[in-house]
């Protein structure tokens, strides 16, 4: 646990220190906040709940896509550089190698996270919103930052490219949210499993309106421990060549 959290330090100390980090949240936020005011509250006849659930909508794409931008450089960078040879040798498994690693980009999509609360509290200016909703709209965006930045920790470590990595994070993720459509095409029982893998349709509508299910925080936990099983077997067989 020692040898995680020092990397993960050092990681996360490397975002703060990088301008592009800065750039990307900024750039998200300013979509967000955009979408927001374009599409949740262009009807200003609608509740509060479901102005909040249009926001969580949308702020799901915005977080996934952070975990993604904000991961890909994890292990391809350190792979370019030859930099990576000095973590092989270093006193920690890969196992620690890529939880360290994901740990750092998935709590600097968190910052994100917590940068876009002040949207959902301009609802209070006119209705109310309720603690409830708020706290379990959250905790999916949590989930799905966890999930993203997994998915992008493991393309990271395919490919010594960070453009190359994001190519296929953004590639793997579009597959996974797409999930929904494909099962509808598809024949039973391959259409209860598509829908089952889908990112978003059933998994993270649940939270929008404020409701949590221990099928969602499930899916989204073995999305980000597979993503990240993968990268540590990656890291693995490099090692060895």
């Amino acid at each position: 646990m020692t040898s995680i959290l020092l990397i993960a330090r050092r990681e996360l100390g490397a975002h703060f220190k990088n301008l592009i980090g800065y750039v990307v949240i900024a750039a998200l936020l300013l979509l967000d906040g955009l979408m927001f005011h374009a599409y949740a509250l262009s009807d200003g006849k609608n509740l509060s709940s479901e102005v909040l659930r249009e926001f969580f909508y949308y702020s799901s794409g915005m977080t996934g896509a952070a975990g993604i931008l904000l991961s890909m450089r994890l292990l391809a960078e350190e792979t370019r550089e030859g930099t990576i040879v000095l973590l092989y040798t270093a006193p920690v498994t890969d196992w620690q190698i890529v939880v360290g690693k994901w740990l750092s980009a998935f709590l600097f999509v968190c910052v994100f996270v917590v940068l876009s609360l002040y949207l959902p509290l301009m609802i209070v200016v006119h209705g109310s919103v309720h603690p409830g909703h708020l706290a379990a709209g959250y905790l999916g965006l949590t989930l799905v930052a966890a999930a993203t930045t997994a998915i992008g920790t493991f393309c990271s470590s395919i490919t010594s490219h960070q453009l190359v990595a994001g190519i296929l994070g953004a590639v793997l993720f579009l597959l996974l949210v797409t999930m929904w459509f494909t099962a509808r095409i598809a024949s039973p029982p391959l259409d209860d499993l598509l829908a089952y893998s889908a990112f978003f349709d059933k998994h993270f509508q649940p939270f929008t309106k404020g409701a949590i299910h221990t099928r969602a925080i499930v899916y989204y936990t073995s999305v980000t421990f597979l993503a990240l099983l993968g990268a540590r077997v990656v890291l693995g067989t490099r090692r060895w060549r």
